[in-house]
């Protein structure tokens, strides 16, 4: 067979996106995630590539690292600009921010403890580097996979799996710096880095949102992406939480009214801003939708399936998730309630998980973890959730709801009564006049008596 060809490529990513957007049409039937399909099609295509002998030639690492930032970026962008802040809405976020922060948290730590006792070498502090991963929830996965629950719920898992993104990727720098001697700047430094991060955000997202409002080219909206793109990357290299960029950025545009009030209102051309937004939304999530398909195929062409079949990587994962899966039963609990079907069960790992474990630095790489542990989660979390939605769907559609009894109307019989009575009238008024003397009558009487 002749060489890997430019034409080859385009033939593949062609086919992939077209599979793709088929997975996706049999996920919203099956409730089986798209993502896992993906990883499936890219094994198939890795074998695939190595019966022709072409896998040593290509290096899929650095598209996989690019495709992961670009598509975390779109995610995130693509979530907060369908979060809308009112103030009905205040305690579902407050809500789904808490159980984000504590989930995060508590299974952070309880992965650590898990690879700290099992995995040789690995301090506690690097156990929390390679376990925040762990815990971060997909919204990559998630938010395709519950657009068929309840408006309710369904906010509820965008609200808690954007926090999860945001506030695991800070935690995972954090950890990062702390590993760090020379770019550590403890606590206070990331709480200011935090801050002035949040500040600069809101200039960066008022600015640009007045000056896209006077661009007349038609041609500007891959122009604010690239601009959104360059601010991420300029925030990574000044050690910035350059999501946060990405995130404010979303909520200001899809809460305009909310966000310009007072005298910088009459600055807002809102119809223009408006129009803004609503292209933005199509084109984010469309390219949302080719990088993440591009870049779990990757994946699935990268991972190594023989690090599955390790018996201890089976004991490692398995006790994760189950540490998983247990604390966010007893946090949904306490601040939702008991109507937690099939929230307890949707908690997958995916893309995050991925593109942070291949940013861990050299020096920190611990030789004895194995990264069939990073596979077996991924996937197992997966087939978790979509056991949970089969089983809501069709629990769902076995309970038939019955209608509400009718309160008793008797205005029909008031009726039927009524008209019982108007008969008995006439009948009388009848029964009366045939009683009166006729003319007839009258007449005989009066020569009777003459």
């Amino acid at each position: 067979m002749e060489g890997f060809t430019s034409n080859h490529a385009i033939i593949g990513i062609s086919l992939i996106i077209i599979l793709s957007f088929l997975f996706n049409n049999i996920a919203k039937k099956t409730n089986i995630p798209a993502v896992l399909m993906l990883i499936v099609l890219g094994v198939i295509v890795q074998y695939g590539l190595r019966f022709f002998n072409v896998a040593d030639t290509l290096d899929f690492f650095p598209a996989l690292e690019i495709l992961g930032k670009v598509g975390l970026i779109m995610i995130v962008l693509e979530a907060a600009l369908e979060l809308k802040l009112e103030r009905e809405k205040l305690i579902p976020i407050l809500k789904s921010l808490a159980i984000a922060f504590i989930g995060l948290i508590v299974s952070t730590y309880a992965a650590a403890l898990l690879l700290n006792f099992f995995i040789d070498g690995m301090s506690m502090m690097s156990a929390w580097l390679y376990a925040t991963p762990l815990s971060i929830l997909s919204s990559a996965i998630i938010i395709p996979s519950v657009s068929g629950l309840s408006e309710l719920k369904k906010e509820f898992h965008v609200y808690e799996s954007t926090f999860s993104d945001i506030l695991g990727i800070m935690l995972f720098y954090f950890l990062k710096g702390e590993l760090d001697p020379e770019g550590n700047s403890g606590i206070v430094g990331f709480g200011i880095n935090f801050i002035l991060t949040i500040i600069v955000s809101f200039v960066l997202s008022y600015a640009m949102i007045l000056i896209f409002q006077k661009i007349k080219s038609q041609v500007k909206l891959f122009l604010l992406i690239a601009v959104l793109l360059l601010l991420y990357a300029i925030g990574k290299e000044v050690h910035m939480s350059s999501l946060i960029i990405i995130l404010i950025f979303g909520l200001v545009i899809a809460n305009m009214k909310l966000f310009f009030k007072g005298k910088i209102e009459h600055f807002l051309d809102y119809e223009k801003a408006k129009a803004i937004y609503h292209e933005l939304h199509i084109i984010t999530a469309e390219t949302a939708f080719v990088v993440r398909t591009l870049f779990f195929v990757i994946f699935g062409i990268t991972i190594v399936l023989s690090s599955l079949l390790s018996f201890k990587v089976t004991i490692i994962s398995s006790l994760i998730m189950v540490s998983i899966y247990i604390i966010r039963l007893v946090l949904l609990r306490i601040f939702l309630g008991k109507d937690i079907n099939p929230q307890v069960f949707i908690a997958p790992r995916g893309l995050i998980t991925v593109l942070l474990f291949y940013t861990i630095p050299e020096e920190a790489i611990i030789p004895g973890f194995e990264p069939g542990i990073l596979l077996f989660v991924i996937i197992g979390t997966s087939l978790i959730m979509t056991g949970g939605m089969i089983l809501n769907s069709k629990k769902s559609n076995a309970v038939i709801p019955i209608p509400p009894i009718p309160e008793e109307d008797d205005s029909f019989d008031k009726k039927l009564e009524n008209e019982h009575v108007e008969e008995q009238v006439l009948i009388i008024e009848e029964e009366e006049v045939d009683s009166l003397p006729n003319e007839e009558t009258f007449l005989d009487e009066e020569e009777d008596m003459i």
